[in-house]
């Protein structure tokens, strides 16, 4: 049975269906020796062979879930056109091949990070329209008077004119004269958070996720990671 390129590299891990889409748009992906330039293409997984980047791309591969506490110093990336060491080098397995971050941690951030070869759970854990949320602890630069939260909780209109959505923002101590705060929220626009705090007055010093819905590090230290029990992966299909 035919199906679109999109939903074949979705299902085998290669890159969502809005990623997929990005590659066929830079000439990235071959059928059967050709490069395609319509988003309309079906193939037939059976018999057709389908390259990206000029690697076979096979669709029967073993789907994997991880867990990554992520460490400051890592870019949330499969690559990285500097160099720079990217979160991938931090898992240790044989195979790696469609294994990619789900959405994204900032360079100088920490914290919770999933990676898996499953594009179409990618694709739901990062539409917008899941709201699904993820609770950061942060570290600022001051203490926040009780106007400047409720301005991080009502929503605060950022410096390129984006107005955020109502957020769960609470003071969880105090730490040499500046706050730690928790932070929930379902958004997840580049670097939101600190361009929150910045809007407000108060730069971010720190900042490390900790949950994505009710998934949460505990007791898994930082640089490490480990796969999805069977329970937590059913989880992230049903939300």
């Amino acid at each position: 049975m035919k199906i679109r390129i999109q939903k074949f590299l979705s299902r085998a891990g290669v890159a969502s269906r809005r990623k997929a889409e990005e590659l066929i748009k830079h000439g990235r992906v071959k059928v059967n020796g050709k490069i395609i330039e319509s988003m309309g293409v079906k193939i037939d997984p059976e018999n057709d062979e389908i390259k990206v980047d000029n690697r076979i791309v096979k669709g029967n591969q073993k789907k994997i879930y991880i867990m990554l506490n992520k460490p400051k110093g890592y870019i949330s990336s499969v690559s990285d056109p500097f160099n720079r060491p990217t979160v991938i080098d931090l898992i240790d397995i044989d195979n790696k091949d469609g294994l990619h971050p789900v959405g994204r941690l900032d360079y100088d951030s920490e914290g919770l990070l999933l990676l898996t070869n499953d594009g179409e759970l990618t694709f739901k854990l990062t539409h917008p329209k899941y709201e699904i949320n993820k609770t950061y602890i942060v570290e600022v630069k001051g203490i926040p008077p009780s106007q400047k939260m409720h301005m991080l909780s009502k929503g605060i209109k950022l410096e390129d004119g984006l107005i955020t959505k109502p957020a769960k923002v609470k003071i969880k101590e105090l730490k040499n004269n500046n706050a730690v705060l928790e932070f929930i929220i379902h958004e997840g626009k580049k670097r939101q958070i600190r361009r929150m705090c910045k809007a407000i007055g108060h730069p971010v010093i720190k900042l490390k996720r900790t949950k994505i819905g009710n998934l949460a590090l505990k007791n898994l230290n930082t640089g490490k990671w480990r796969f999805l029990n069977e329970e937590e992966i059913q989880y992230l299909k049903n939300i």
